[in-house]
């Protein structure tokens, strides 16, 4: 069994491949299909933008497509930025840039409310024109300062109570064995693999 996962984020394919084996992923990137998801990711909701993607894949490329939307929520904001997370420090903002903002919101907020959890929609479209989603979740604590070298995004100010360690601090397996990424892609590897055996 194979994906088309839609995404031209290197990262993300990577991290996405690894959770998936033994179903082959493939990204739009190998059938040189060009989307522009800034201009389709314009939901209100997660599960809003990743059927966006995956609807617009279809129109390109035909298989199992699968596109997710995540987002960082902080208790202290509301569950914000949220779905706004990835263009929180304006658009084209490095990583830094996103995380420096956030810290600089949080700067007055006490430990005890820096409570947030990463959170990861994903929407899988099938030849047949029907869909399906899945969630997965992280819980942590954002940080007063980054840390770790590892991930990306706000992985280095997001805390793991548990490990002691921030997103960024762990290694890729571990990453892939917590994340809300990791668990709502096994959520549909396991969803797939039981509709192959049906």
């Amino acid at each position: 069994m194979e994906i088309i996962l839609a995404t031209f984020n290197d990262n993300k394919a990577r991290e996405i491949a690894a959770i998936m084996a033994p179903i082959e992923v493939k990204s739009l990137k190998e059938f040189g299909v060009i989307i522009d998801f800034d201009a389709v990711e314009d939901g209100e909701t997660y599960r809003e933008n990743a059927f966006k993607k995956v609807r617009a894949a279809a129109g390109e490329v035909e298989g199992i497509i699968v596109a997710d939307d995540s987002g960082l929520e902080v208790d202290a904001l509301g569950g914000g930025p949220g779905v706004h997370s990835a263009r929180y420090a304006g658009e084209g903002a490095a990583a830094s840039d996103l995380y420096t903002k956030l810290l600089g919101e949080l700067e007055d907020v006490p430990e005890a409310e820096r409570g947030a959890r990463f959170v990861c929609v994903v929407a899988v479209r099938y030849p047949d024109g029907s869909e399906e989603s899945v969630e997965g979740e992280c819980r942590g604590v954002i940080t007063r300062e980054p840390r770790g070298g590892g991930g990306f995004g706000y992985d280095p100010v997001f805390y793991l109570p548990e490990r002691g360690l921030t997103m960024a601090e762990i290694t890729a397996e571990e990453k892939n064995s917590i994340s809300h990424r990791a668990n709502a892609f096994r959520a549909l590897k396991k969803m797939l693999l039981e509709k192959e055996t049906i």
